[in-house]
């Protein structure tokens, strides 16, 4: 039935974007020769697409995946296995007989999950799962035991005095609607709850589904308010607590964390598979390669890495060289919060003119259906005109979004152009941030069609005569 439900969501959800394109004139766009352009890539478009799908590529991006997701695992910021496989990568692109790499150093923070536990003693005792927020405090030795006080929004939690607050466990029963609404219960509910008096703060997981499974997530406090231990809960977990709740019953929890912070040195992957005509021109594709610390990272966001690092490699091996620079990063420390992207932004904000587009995966590798755009009307015009190349596969619609990805969104703000893959992920936020997130989630098939579309299209954006403008 949920899965019903879901699907009937993203029609709807899609039927929306839809009409939003329609609405701002996609469908008139004129952008005069260049169409017929264009158009005119249709051949090299579908040879790249047979190799991948059909031709002598075909499973290789889900088998090097799954290598590399069977050798690391988890690759948490900070972590001597996330280094690991850096040069992991670095040296895999190198067998590919690609040489033009650059690793950038920068610091990153290291926070160490350690004991975790929740149990509820009142009205019965009963242990819970529960999955700390980074970067956490942690509690006393002894844990905190508290009272619970449930609440369903910010504006709920507002209505309550502080003296109803003070003392007590905060849990935010935010029903999920979208990542986007939601999320901000995750990360500004410990510093909210704290600025009322709670001494710790627990989060219904940020998930339409769950098999009792508790999502990790990033946090955030402010130097003005005390910094309590935050951590999510389960779904049904929130909803027994909820039905005890609405009855009038008192609900006694003890919640004991302990966790480390602290900085290390990291590293930036950048892959150049330079152009003929303009190599000082760029199209950057890119995925992030660390990970949680729960799961193996192979959704989030190793499928986005391996079609990124795929571009530059399939390109090389048909002997298809653009006029334009295509960069292939590996952003590092995107979980705690864009570091790797920030610290990209600041080193090369002196070429950032000379970025044509910037291009991101990390909301899944399953089949593609288009791209979310991120610039003026001539940009999305032309990036239209480029996805009807990819009818063949269904991968032909445009979503406007002015923040399409995580990682690009630091450079993307600057007025630069960017996109993200638009792609068939209605049960991504079933296993995001999970002990689910495996190699189970991931489709051979649909990766091949997610490295052909993300390579073709990198590679058509990277070769027609005009730069996307800002």
């Amino acid at each position: 039935m949920f899965v019903l439900v879901t699907f009937v969501c993203l029609l709807v959800s899609l039927t929306v974007d839809s009409a939003s394109n329609s609405r701002s004139g996609h469908n008139s766009c004129d952008i005069g020769g260049l169409a017929a352009e264009i158009a005119s890539y249709e051949p090299v478009v579908k040879r790249i697409i047979e190799y991948v799908v059909s031709g002598p590529y075909k499973g290789k991006t889900y088998q090097e995946l799954a290598k590399f997701v069977d050798k690391f695992g988890a690759r948490p910021s900070g972590t001597e296995v996330l280094e690991h496989a850096i040069d992991y990568m670095i040296q895999l692109t190198r067998d590919e007989n690609i040489d033009d790499i650059t690793t950038e150093e920068l610091t990153v923070p290291r926070w160490a999950r350690g004991e975790e536990e929740l149990t509820m003693l009142e009205p019965r005792v009963k242990n819970m799962a529960l999955l700390g927020l980074g970067p956490s405090v942690s509690t006393p030795p002894e844990g905190i035991t508290a009272e619970v006080v449930i609440v369903k929004s910010f504006a709920d939690l507002d209505k309550h005095p502080d003296s109803d607050i003070e003392g007590k466990i905060v849990l935010y029963d935010a029903l999920y609607t979208n990542y986007g609404e939601t999320v901000q219960y995750r990360s500004r509910g410990a510093v909210k709850a704290a600025a009322k008096g709670a001494v710790a703060s627990l989060l219904r997981s940020v998930t339409p589904f769950s098999i009792n499974s508790p999502h990790a997530g990033m946090q955030a406090y402010d130097d003005n308010v005390p910094k309590i231990p935050a951590a999510a809960i389960t779904l049904e977990d929130a909803d027994l607590l909820k039905r005890i709740y609405s009855r009038g019953e008192k609900i006694v929890l003890n919640l004991k964390m302990f966790s480390t912070s602290e900085t290390k040195i990291s590293r930036n992957t950048l892959v150049d598979y330079k152009g003929t005509e303009k190599p000082e021109k760029l199209v950057i594709v890119s995925g992030h390669i660390d990970s949680w610390d729960v799961g193996q990272g192979a959704m989030d966001d190793g499928g986005g890495l391996f079609v990124s690092w795929a571009v530059p490699v399939i390109l090389n091996r048909l002997n298809l060289k653009p006029r334009r620079t295509i960069r292939s990063i590996f952003w590092t420390a995107e979980e705690l919060g864009l570091i790797g992207a920030k610290a990209y932004e600041e080193k090369h904000r002196h070429e950032a003119d000379n970025i044509n587009l910037i291009m991101e995966s990390d909301e899944g590798t399953f089949a593609p259906l288009g791209l979310r755009v991120a610039g003026n009307a001539e940009a999305r015009c032309i990036i239209k005109e480029v996805l009807k190349l990819f009818k063949s596969i269904n991968a032909t619609t445009l979503i406007e979004d002015d923040s399409p990805g995580s990682d690009i969104t630091v450079i993307v703000e600057t007025g630069v152009p960017g996109a993200s893959l638009h792609n068939d992920n209605s049960m991504y936020f079933w296993f995001h941030h999970t002990e689910g997130d495996t190699m189970n989630v991931e489709d051979e098939h649909e990766l091949d069609l997610g490295a052909a579309f993300w390579t073709a299209a990198a590679y058509v954006i990277a070769d027609i005569s005009k730069d996307i403008p800002r």
